[in-house]
């Protein structure tokens, strides 16, 4: 069976104020002569190298602490989209900083969902995957640089004393009482931090600024902390660990980053940035011109929740079935839906690149999976909610071949067998007994089309003692059979789909729809678990035409009339998937949710 799961063409990107930036950089030559020493490193490594053959640097860099989700997604794109348009590099850094948050489960579901958006890092020239613990040396000799320069100090605070003497929006902080060590003396402590002298907590090490400044993150902000603790990359070897506003402006000028593009919460957060490159660069650590920093707006949409806190509430109080449960914002999960990549890389163009937040509706992605699926999917029958059809006209035991295009708008992909014999399955809505008006389907004295088969006329049905419908009645026209000259002596306003009884395969199919009921789940004083939405996960067992018992992991159907369905990742066993729904044919929350 050939798989039509395939990349669709890439997307072209849209104009933005960031590729603005980048492109009258690239005009005013600003990063043309950088050097660059084939990996990362100081100024002084970078200085033996040839000049840097990337035209920018980007980078996407995060924390290995839990499962990326939909707005990391947003953050990807732009990133590596903006490396490939404009000859440049895009690094994947892990900012592994925090040792009792990380681990290497994360590492590994972080690379994997990179590479499903269809990035990559590494080519014939370069690998360009970096852990931010890889550089714990250089960080320690610029926090020894800031110490021997009075630009940074050890505090023995208490946190709570440190917490009290930060002051307020609108009140100055206090200096801290050690803020006047000697340089000699802040040395000493920092080198005996080092060496674990002292618990967690005894003393931190803070950069030296201003007390009095208007932005808060100026208040003399903590550098190095102690931590006792186990690192997933560098195990026992490190007593103190920098702090994240420290580390990343540093990692991004090791590595040549020119445009470091993070969302809108990190603004406040950019005048130190721009503080540390500097006092660093004046002691000849760093290359110029040094990195800068801009910011956007992140991804925020209806009926979700992107919040890890919660996220972790969802998983560890059960209300889901996991970190891929296809109802999870997750990558991972929205990979187990059936979601495609390139679903995701055409809404993060449709979104757009801007510093204004706003509220997407959900249904704009859902449109940016079907319209990608509508595109990518081979077709294939299932029948989701069987009721036996006997043509009774049809010879017992005898079968015969229909013919069913794999993709109607793909001809080159061909026709498949749909095997049709006197016993079908067909949807119970599509018997009425007594019709309502305008209902075309199956009643008695109708007729209707078998798709890719033959017109039948209703004759009636059989019911149980309850008076429950069990099959109903038919008589086949002969002579009418799709593809035949007499298909086209019978017009009919009914279009049936069906599978073959004898042939058909009986499988698990979950039917995923919203986690959430609410449109912004927990607002106001609710408990966002209160908006849970009870139908988000239904299986039923349904009917399929055998061509989908050989469906590989992974692989996506239309289901037809039904939706976009994908054999599940984790459950589907060979010759025995189990299919997941990824999103319907059209839209059932409507526009407005």
């Amino acid at each position: 069976m050939s798989n039509p799961n395939k990349n669709a063409a890439p997307i072209a990107p849209a104009a933005n104020f960031i590729r603005n930036i980048v492109e009258a950089d690239l005009a005013a030559g600003k990063h043309a002569q950088r050097r660059w020493a084939g990996q990362p490193g100081l100024a002084s490594d970078h200085a033996a190298g040839a000049l840097d053959p990337a035209k920018i640097r980007t980078r996407f860099p995060p924390e290995p602490n839990g499962y990326l989700h939909f707005g990391h997604a947003k953050s990807i794109c732009l990133n590596f989209g903006l490396a490939r348009d404009y000859g440049g590099r895009c690094h994947l850094r892990f900012d592994d900083t925090n040792p009792e948050k990380e681990d290497q489960e994360y590492v590994d579901s972080i690379v994997d969902a990179v590479k499903w958006l269809g990035f990559n890092w590494e080519d014939a020239q370069e690998n360009n995957l970096y852990y931010a613990s890889n550089y714990f040396p250089w960080m320690i000799q610029a926090a020894e640089y800031l110490i021997a320069t009075g630009n940074a100090y050890v505090d023995s605070q208490s946190a709570e004393e440190m917490r009290a003497n930060r002051g307020t929006l609108t009140e100055a902080g206090k200096d801290s009482p050690f803020r006047n060590r000697s340089v000699a003396e802040n040395q000493d402590l920092f080198k005996r931090m080092q060496a674990g002298e002292f618990p967690d907590g005894a003393h931190i090490l803070r950069a030296k600024i201003d007390m009095a400044a208007p932005n808060i993150n100026l208040r003399d902000p903590a550098i190095y902390r102690i931590r006792h603790a186990t690192h997933h990359n560098t195990g026992d070897k490190y007593c103190v660990y920098p702090m994240y506003t420290f580390a990343h402006p540093i990692e991004d000028a090791l590595e040549n980053i020119t445009h470091s593009i993070c969302t809108l919460e990190f603004e406040d957060q950019r005048p130190f940035y721009d503080w540390l490159l500097e006092r660093l660069a004046e002691g000849g650590l760093l290359q110029r011109p040094l990195p800068h920093q801009y910011e956007f707006s992140r991804l925020n949409l209806t009926y979700v929740v992107l919040s890890k806190r919660k996220l972790i509430q969802l998983v560890e109080e059960k209300h889901v079935d996991g970190w891929d449960d296809p109802r999870m914002p997750t990558l991972v999960g929205a990979r187990r839906r059936g979601y495609t990549a390139e679903g995701f890389r055409l809404l993060m163009e449709r979104v757009g690149v801007s510093k204004h937040d706003s509220l997407i509706d959900y249904s704009l992605l859902e449109d940016c999976m079907r319209e990608t699926m509508n595109e990518l999917d081979e077709r294939r029958i299932a029948v989701l909610d069987p009721l036996k059809l006997v043509i009774t006209n049809y010879p017992e035991g005898q079968s015969e071949e229909c013919f069913a295009p794999n993709h109607p708008l793909k001809p080159e992909l061909g026709k498949r067998v749909v095997p049709f014999s006197r016993e079908l399955w067909i949807e119970r809505e599509d018997f009425m007994e007594e019709p309502s008006k305008g209902y075309h389907r199956l009643y008695p004295g109708n007729m209707a089309r078998l798709r890719y088969g033959f017109v039948v006329k209703c004759t009636g049905c059989e019911k149980d003692a309850a008076g429950n419908v069990t099959a109903v009645l038919c008589e086949y026209m002969e002579d009418s059979k799709s593809g035949t000259p007499g298909a086209d002596n019978y017009k009919v306003k009914g279009n049936l789909h069906w599978v073959s009884v004898a042939h058909a395969y009986t499988a698990e199919v979950r039917l995923y729809d919203r986690l959430f009921q609410a449109a912004a789940p927990g607002a106001g004083d609710r408990d966002f678990l209160d908006d849970l939405n009870p139908a988000s996960k239904v299986a039923i067992t349904v009917q399929l035409e055998p061509a989908l018992k050989d469906a590989l992991p992974e692989q996506r159907f239309q289901f037809e009339r039904h939706g976009y369905f994908v054999a599940d990742r984790v459950d589907s066993q060979p010759g025995a998937p189990v299919f997941n729904r990824a999103v319907t044919l059209k839209d059932s929350w409507g526009k407005a949710g």
